[in-house]
């Protein structure tokens, strides 16, 4: 089985557990969580330095689930890499567990930041990304941002920040599914057009397919590869990815399967 070919592989399996995890706790954000899996299987099972008999090692890459609400993308991802037992899964959100319905650092092996309100973590990854300049580290910091976080005003402080800082160490990750909790982004509060934001900001700027495992791979070299500022990558997915009846249905924002 060659390299992506096993990435979809992952990929559908992780799928799975969200589904079964979600089903398992009777709530929690499907549509969402599907949506960013081919992203968060290439980043933890090709492209990023970690450890998980380590997860605080201090030289490994960091990420940031800005949009926290995806947590059981994050989970079972974690899960197969290694982090914790599988069997934990179906303990999401239940007392105790150390799987709550937002990251938590505290409670999660291999967290690297606590998420939840929207519009935070790009400032988090700043601070990390800005702390391996300082201490001249190699790792790299990526974030992962929902689209309707975009409206949040923080979210363009962070921006301004990451590029006059020339945070070249940092990618960030748009899930531009298209919906948020309340219908279409484009009649919430309309973000477009994010490229030439984020580049009137000073951001590099790759725009992709979220499915395509070639064009994620590319775009996170072609990141690597850019210097004297920070990354952006657009991609563009699917609501509910994988999930027929789920697929582009703002109604699967939030709810659980039976």
């Amino acid at each position: 089985m060659n390299k992506k070919e096993n990435l979809k592989r992952i990929a559908k399996e992780i799928r799975l557990a969200i589904i079964n995890m979600i089903s398992e706790a009777a709530h929690g954000h499907p549509g969402g969580s599907l949506s960013c899996v081919d992203i968060l299987t290439t980043l933890y099972f090709d492209k990023m330095n970690v450890k998980p008999d380590n997860p605080k090692w201090e030289d490994r890459d960091r990420i940031v689930l800005s949009k926290g609400h995806a947590a059981p993308a994050l989970y079972a991802t974690l899960a197969k890499k290694g982090y914790f037992s599988e069997k934990i899964l179906s303990t999401l959100d239940k007392l105790g567990s150390i799987l709550q319905g937002h990251p938590d650092m505290k409670s999660t092996p291999g967290l690297d930041m606590t998420t939840g309100s929207l519009g935070q973590g790009l400032s988090a990854a700043n601070g990390m990304a800005l702390e391996g300049k300082l201490d001249k580290k190699g790792y790299r910091v990526y974030v992962i941002l929902g689209d309707g976080e975009l409206q949040e005003g923080q979210i363009w402080e962070a921006a301004m920040t990451a590029a006059h800082y020339k945070l070249d160490n940092l990618t960030a990750i748009l899930d531009f599914n298209g919906l948020q909790i309340d219908g279409p982004n484009r009649e919430v509060k309309n973000i477009e057009p994010v490229n030439e934001k984020f580049k009137a900001f000073g951001w590099h700027v790759i725009e992709i397919d979220g499915h395509d495992f070639d064009q994620i791979d590319k775009a996170i070299e072609e990141a690597k590869a850019t210097k004297g500022k920070p990354t952006l990558i657009i991609a563009h997915t699917i609501k509910g990815k994988g999930v027929s009846f789920m697929e582009n249905q703002v109604e699967w924002h939030a709810g659980a399967p039976n």
